[in-house]
């Protein structure tokens, strides 16, 4: 028996029909009776159920291909408020620990640990602390270090689902959440009914492109099914709009306008913000694979700070004089690359619809002024 994943089965079978090398897999192929298969939402998932397998049938080839490595096991530790670890099986003592998930093969630690503790709200700050852990700024820790949750509700809100997922039970943790989400709903607590609904949301809707590595992904193409671009465009500070373009199948869609409410002096950065998070605060629209900037690193960082999900952004920079289109981006560089002529023509073309309508915004402020005149 061999377990393993891919993003493109047929690829990936076709590859071990045509070997190249001596890999256990390919040694199987002759004595081969069945393939199984079974589609998860996404990498991560993906990740947790080929270590649940690998774990429960202890395959041989399997085991055979990581001899000459040591595995990564996720861990659970023994506290008031556990936190969440990455150990090598070199390093795990078994008593060390409250709960050990793995072993897991081909994974990125340190991507992981942040999709997890960005998902469940996981602690790495201590009670006590004398000032708020930075997680908590972020709207990403629920206060043990403000001393704002107890052990009991920690564990309950925070270690009890995460163990549920990481056993392979997303559909159960997601159900138990909106039975959560509807009860604070009837007691009148919106703003845990909120961050219930938006953890919701990302469960349904995890992104993780940073865990893909190249033995995992066949064709990132395939990957990007959904580009939302953005745009600022602003008359001083009279007239301050946004705008969103959306590209599927090499197709510009759902194009959605935003008339800046909250920012009063003229700040791309501050309106890019407030645009962003009035889009994610439309649950029932369609979720991004990727978000392109029109702008570079200030922007960039806006939007990092307004978002709460782990989307991979791009940002396209004109440069000083206006006259550069230089990509800046941290994950996806070969697709992104590949793709440049296409993302050019969405930021484009989302330039164009932000123009125009902060020129129609513009018309109707003027049309209104000269109403009220006319009635003077």
């Amino acid at each position: 028996m061999y377990i393993g994943k891919a993003t493109s089965l047929q690829k990936r079978i076709k590859s071990y029909l045509k070997p190249k090398t001596a890999r256990p897999i390919e040694l199987l192929i002759e004595t081969i009776d069945e393939v199984q298969w079974k589609v998860v939402d996404s990498v991560i998932e993906a990740l947790i159920l080929e270590a649940n397998y690998i774990k429960k049938l202890k395959p041989k080839y399997n085991i055979k291909e990581k001899d000459d490595k040591s595995w990564n096991f996720l861990v659970i530790t023994k506290e008031d408020f556990p936190k969440l670890k990455a150990v090598r099986e070199n390093n795990l003592n078994v008593k060390d620990y409250k709960y050990i998930f793995g072993p897991y093969a081909g994974i990125k630690v340190s991507q992981i640990l942040k999709i997890l503790h960005n998902l469940f709200y996981v602690s790495r700050c201590e009670a006590n602390q004398k000032k708020p852990c930075f997680d908590y700024q972020l709207k990403r820790c629920l206060g043990v270090c403000t001393n704002e949750i107890d052990s009991k509700a920690y564990n309950k809100k925070v270690i009890k689902p995460l163990v549920s997922f990481l056993k392979g039970n997303k559909k159960t943790v997601i159900n138990i959440l909106e039975k959560e989400m509807k009860k604070h709903s009837k007691e009148k607590d919106f703003e845990e009914a909120l961050r219930i609904r938006n953890q919701i949301f990302s469960l349904k809707k995890i992104v993780d492109f940073s865990l893909l590595d190249k033995s995992f992904i066949e064709d990132q193409s395939k990957q990007t099914k959904r580009i939302e671009a953005y745009d600022i465009s602003n008359l001083g500070d009279e007239v301050m709009v946004g705008g969103m373009v959306a590209l599927e199948n090499n197709s510009f869609v759902d194009y959605k306008k935003f008339k800046i409410k909250k920012v009063k002096a003229q700040s791309d950065t501050d309106c890019l913000k407030e645009v962003i998070e009035r889009r994610f605060n439309h649950s029932e629209w369609q979720f991004p694979d990727l978000l392109l900037i029109d702008g570079g690193r200030s922007q960039i960082n806006a939007v990092k700070k307004a978002l709460k999900y782990d989307i991979p952004i791009l940002g396209i920079a004109k440069g000083k004089k206006r006259d550069k289109d230089e990509l800046i981006y941290s994950v996806m560089g070969d697709w992104i690359e590949k793709n440049k002529g296409v993302l050019l023509k969405l930021r484009d073309e989302v330039h164009r619809f932000s123009i125009n309508y902060q020129r129609e915004t513009k018309r109707k402020k003027f049309l209104n002024w000269k109403k009220i005149l006319k009635m003077i």
